[in-house]
């Protein structure tokens, strides 16, 4: 999917975007909060029945929360985690995500030269702390049923979409019946991956010279675990 058709499916709000260096700015997010807001303006006219909204942890579930209000929404989490390449963390061979999903980049572990054997320690190391976080965040909180509705997945930005792509995987698996992605800010080569992979796709910048999802904030704080609970709670309070 390139650029254009992306923008000419409306998925790309230009006048948030700024395209980066096509337009000589950059466009800035007060903090997760303000991004949700104003996703969930976008996601409202999506016009879904009765959706539930899910957040990556940690830094998606502020975003999400934002989003849930404006639709009026129950909000639910998902756990998924990238499998670091060896001393380049940062760097995805692949993700984890809850549900047993295992998804890889088989272009970066050849490239890297990652040997089955240390590819295999790495996933199980991940796959373990999936299913830590899952219920140290959780709790005793049991997951929504999402099958047979309209998701909308939230995270604060996409960088290289290992994570993401990985959640789908798991969401798809689990039949919901309709799949909105909506991300504040994305590398383009990521929105272009994603984008066939959804039903539906807003993001509001996309910039050309994308370089990290931090700097589109001027807030960009890392959410804490407590965080991520009290906003479940203050989701489930809501009325």
């Amino acid at each position: 999917m390139s650029p254009q058709a992306v923008r000419a499916m409306g998925m790309v709000d230009d006048s948030a975007a700024g395209t980066g260096a096509s337009h000589g700015r950059i466009q800035h997010f007060r903090d997760r909060a303000e991004a949700g807001r104003r996703l969930g303006t976008r996601a409202a006219a999506w016009g879904a029945d009765d959706p539930v909204v899910v957040g990556l942890p940690r830094g998606g579930v502020p975003v999400a929360y934002e989003v849930a209000r404006a639709l009026g929404a129950p909000l639910d989490i998902l756990v998924v985690r990238k499998i670091g390449a060896p001393g380049q963390p940062e760097l995805a061979l692949g993700a984890v995500g809850e549900g047993g999903i295992r998804l890889f980049n088989h272009d970066v572990i050849a490239a890297l030269g990652v040997s089955a054997a240390t590819l295999e320690k790495l996933t199980e190391a991940t796959a373990a702390e999936v299913e830590r976080r899952t219920v140290l965040l959780r709790g005793d909180r049991p997951p929504l049923e999402p099958a047979g509705r309209a998701v909308v997945l939230v995270d604060d930005g996409i960088a290289t979409g290992a994570t993401v792509r990985a959640a789908m995987a798991v969401l798809r698996r689990r039949q919901v019946r309709e799949l909105l992605l909506a991300v504040p800010v994305t590398a383009p080569e990521a929105l272009r991956m994603l984008g066939p992979l959804a039903d539906d796709l807003i993001c509001l910048a996309a910039p050309s010279d994308f370089r990290a999802v931090g700097l589109y904030y001027d807030d960009f704080e890392q959410t804490t675990d407590d965080q991520v609970h009290r906003l479940l709670e203050l989701a489930d309070g809501a009325p």
